[in-house]
């Protein structure tokens, strides 16, 4: 910082050497100033801040805001503090493009008091949040820190205000009208996770990120219990939580992925999501695969993700959760250039069932793609809910209903491909029947039947099956008996379905229903405040 005889006898210099001066200051708390900050960075394979920002947005596109910002100092313990202690507040903020789409994006400084946010940090992070709103601009939000600094934390001056700058509540209402994003690139226990559990994408890269209400001190000190960083890294939160969508090497490889994500979504709610016309169809050998990928035993198993590259078009399909409630498969999708949703049923995994990790991972990415008018595409083999004592003890009961509340309150296309079974409760929350709105598809391996064949053959006829001299015989002839009314021709009788397709033409039908169909006409809805989701 210029002393304090320069700043009084600012007035007696020329133009250019306060422009000078300027400059001066920006070089310093820039990368080109602070070639020691970089160096620890790069030491760990990390991108520094700035250089996150810059590979994140289109070149020359990204407007700095708050780049010679200061801290605010509240406490005794920071009164002294002035730019140069804390530079840029230890967040790089502003508007850019990533893929010639404004977007407001935020970069958390490691080298910065770890990362820390101060309250100076707060007030830009809640400008770049104002101008989301005002412009309607998606939001990414890049995170390495421990989450609010706690040398100016504890003062209760600041803090009775409550929710820093009101960056929370202005997430939550951002919600749903511009799509938002965290990346976890590093240290993210405390804020970085609760802001990333408001935001809609969650990428985090391997063996620097992680998440958590509390860091490994903090528990320490609270419960007297030892635990790793690592405890709560990439991994977990992929596999076991679900709270990130995905996981990556590299800081590059990382940012790439938000790109992609927000490639297949509108800047916001009031614009139509984006068509390519660089569209690519599947494979011929893929579509031709479709025939017979589906085996008609429901007993047997098979890859969804096949029946997916046949149809969409080639390379899109965008997989989210990939690691987490494996037993559905959720992510978006072009087809023939239109951005859609897909949610299948995955049969090599808990045969296909939904359990309670599903009833999270599958509803909240209807709401998702509804948001921001994407039609879904719903793939169904679906058995039917995950019976026994453990799901059951987690609240499936109190969860089930998540599919149907999102596709209740659905207003965007939703097209239901029933490829094999469709039972019960199950085939509803595939969005079977009604709760498909615009196009309902059965294969010629489709079953359709309030539940499954075998289990209602052994509870209804029990005692028959049992009296007979046969019982195998017995069960099996009344199975086939059964089996021959819950046929995709039965199913199309009574208008239960619009058609039973060729699988090979599944692609083109669809895509003729995509170009035809505008939103679902909002009207017909109750008047009401809001839903009350089920939890």
């Amino acid at each position: 910082m210029s002393d304090e005889n320069d700043d009084r006898n600012r007035r007696r210099l020329e133009s250019e050497e306060l422009l000078e001066r300027v400059k001066e200051e920006k070089r310093k708390v820039s990368d080109e100033g602070r070639p020691d900050a970089v160096e620890r960075m790069h030491a760990n394979n990390a991108l520094t801040a700035r250089e996150r920002v810059a590979h994140l947005c289109d070149d020359g596109t990204f407007d700095e805001i708050g780049q010679l910002a200061a801290p605010g100092p509240s406490t005794p313990e920071t009164v002294d503090w002035d730019r140069h202690d804390a530079p840029a507040d230890g967040i790089v903020t502003g508007i850019g493009e990533i893929d010639g789409c404004p977007a407001a994006v935020g970069s958390f400084d490691f080298t910065v008091k770890g990362g820390s946010i101060g309250h100076t940090g707060f007030k830009k992070l809640r400008r770049i949040l104002d101008l989301a709103r005002n412009n309607g601009y998606p939001v990414v939000i890049l995170h390495e820190g421990g989450g609010h600094r706690i040398q100016e934390g504890l003062d209760a001056r600041p803090i009775a205000h409550g929710d820093y700058q009101g960056t929370f509540d202005m997430l939550a209402k951002l919600s749903g009208y511009v799509p938002l994003v965290s990346g976890i690139m590093g240290a993210g226990f405390a804020g970085p996770t609760n802001y990333a559990s408001l935001c809609d994408y969650v990428p985090m890269v391997e063996g620097r990120g992680n998440m958590g209400m509390a860091g490994p001190e903090i528990v320490k000190a609270a419960l007297g219990k030892e635990i790793s960083k690592d405890d709560y890294d990439a991994r977990f939160h992929t596999v076991e939580t679900g709270m990130a969508h995905a996981s990556f090497e590299t800081d590059e490889k990382c940012l790439d992925s938000i790109r992609t994500f927000l490639s297949y979504l509108p800047r916001n709610a009031t614009e139509s999501p984006p068509k390519t016309n660089d569209q690519t169809p599947p494979p011929r050998s893929k579509v031709e695969g479709l025939l017979d990928v589906v085996p008609p035993d429901p007993k047997k198993g098979y890859d969804t993700h096949d029946v997916i590259d046949g149809i969409v078009d080639k390379g899109s399909f965008f997989e989210l959760q990939e690691k987490f409630a494996q037993n559905i498969i959720v992510g978006f999708a072009r087809l023939d250039g239109h951005s859609i949703g897909i949610v299948a049923n995955n049969p090599r995994i808990k045969a296909g069932t939904i359990d309670v990790d599903v009833t999270s991972k599958g509803p909240r990415f209807i709401s998702l793609c509804d948001a921001y008018d994407v039609p879904i595409v719903f793939f169904s083999d679906i058995p039917g809910f995950l019976p026994g004592p453990d799901q059951e003890r987690r609240g499936l009961a109190r969860h089930a209903g998540k599919f149907l509340y999102e596709l209740g309150r659905a207003t965007t296309p939703v097209i239901n491909v029933t490829m094999r079974r469709g039972y019960g409760f199950g085939y509803l929350a595939m969005a079977g029947g009604r709760n498909a709105n615009q196009l309902k598809l059965v294969w010629p391996t489709t079953e359709i039947a309030g539940m499954s064949i075998e289990g209602a053959v052994s509870l209804v006829y029990r005692d028959e099956i049992q009296n007979a001299d046969d019982s195998e015989a017995k069960r099996q002839e009344l199975v086939d008996e059964f089996s021959s009314r819950t046929s995709p021709l039965r199913a199309t009788e009574d208008m239960g379905v619009d058609a039973a397709v060729d699988p090979r033409d599944t692609r083109e039908i669809i895509t003729h229903v995509l170009e035809r169909t505008e939103q679902v006409d909002v009207d017909k809805l109750p008047p009401k405040k809001h839903g009350i989701p089920p939890i």
